[in-house]
């Protein structure tokens, strides 16, 4: 009904007021080159789609200036997030992925990303937390559906307009937190 809607009322109620519509999927060969050693999404274990399952991903602002890193467990949807100060660096990008995960480094076996320069440094990671790191296909995001819809909801509070840099770390923090507290299927 909203669809059919031709004066539009109905759909500026909406969340996302109807922009995302569902689209033929066609499979497209990966040919990331710039990551050395990276595991495909296929090669990670059956057991790996259960528990202790996370995804990695980054929100980059309007300018590309300022970086946002978000750690999603999928069985939970527990998020972790933080701003990366010196951008999208793999070195960066690495050390804050250890940070935010090490309180919960017995629980991680598998980590989930896409094929971002920024997470070349994935062995640094795979090595301090114990944990395998798989790459999902490129123009695949529904392989990594947990992270993608964490970063829909992300951008209500912080739109794309906004300059991450004038966030406080207590901003970004009270944001993680309301969304760990909405009530989930679980």
């Amino acid at each position: 009904m909203v669809r059919v809607d031709a004066s539009g009322e109905l759909r500026r109620h909406c969340r996302h007021r109807m922009k995302y519509r569902r689209h033929k999927r066609c499979p497209r060969p990966t040919r990331v080159r710039n990551i050395r050693d990276r595991v495909s999404i296929h090669e990670r274990p059956a057991e790996a789609d259960g528990r202790r399952f996370w995804e990695m991903d980054t929100i980059v602002e309007k300018g590309r200036k300022s970086v946002i890193l978000t750690l999603c467990e999928r069985s939970r949807n527990y998020l972790l997030m933080a701003r990366l100060p010196q951008g999208k660096s793999p070195e960066g990008v690495a050390e804050k992925v250890v940070e935010l995960l090490w309180p919960y480094r017995k629980n991680v076996l598998t980590i989930t990303t896409d094929n971002g320069s920024e997470f070349c440094e994935h062995k640094k990671i795979a090595r301090e937390l114990h944990a395998d790191v798989y790459f999902a296909d490129s123009y695949s995001s529904w392989q990594r559906g947990a992270i993608e819809n964490a970063n829909k909801l992300i951008r209500q509070y912080i739109p794309k307009e906004t300059d991450f840099r004038e966030l406080t770390d207590q901003f970004i923090h009270s944001v993680q937190l309301k969304l760990n507290r909405r009530p989930g299927e679980n």
